[in-house]
């Protein structure tokens, strides 16, 4: 038996703003929507040309605040083969929430609070 991770899912207050920062961050663009019928919710898949694994966005209309997403110990990784440039967009985007020189690693936080790490390619 074999498993194949597809997706990662995060709830979101502001869809397009979330879509809007993803985009600009770190080059996602929308695959793909599901919206229910009765307007309860709005589902986005987010991805790119470099992996089949996609960033599912789920906002929900009768959840207008915003999520507790507890002590922020998960996130999502990413892979940068420009890490100086990824850095300087998001130094200027004013993202940066946490830096790690010493792993070579740092981390940004999406409009909603959720840390997303990214990492140079390591040779």
């Amino acid at each position: 038996m074999q498993f194949k991770m597809i997706h990662e899912n995060y709830n979101v207050v502001d869809l397009e703003k979330s879509i809007a920062f993803y985009k600009e961050a770190l080059g996602l663009t929308e695959k793909r929507r599901s919206e229910a019928a009765d307007g309860a919710h709005i589902i986005v898949y987010l991805g790119n040309e470099n992996s089949e694994f996609e960033l599912e966005l789920t906002w929900l209309r009768d959840h207008p605040q915003k999520y507790d997403i507890g002590e922020e110990e998960f996130h999502l990784a990413f892979r940068t083969d420009d890490f100086e440039a990824a850095h300087a967009l998001h130094e200027k985007m004013g993202c940066i929430c946490f830096e790690n020189p010493k792993m070579g690693i740092y981390f940004i936080q999406d409009p909603d609070g959720y840390w997303l790490e990214v990492l140079p390619t390591r040779k």
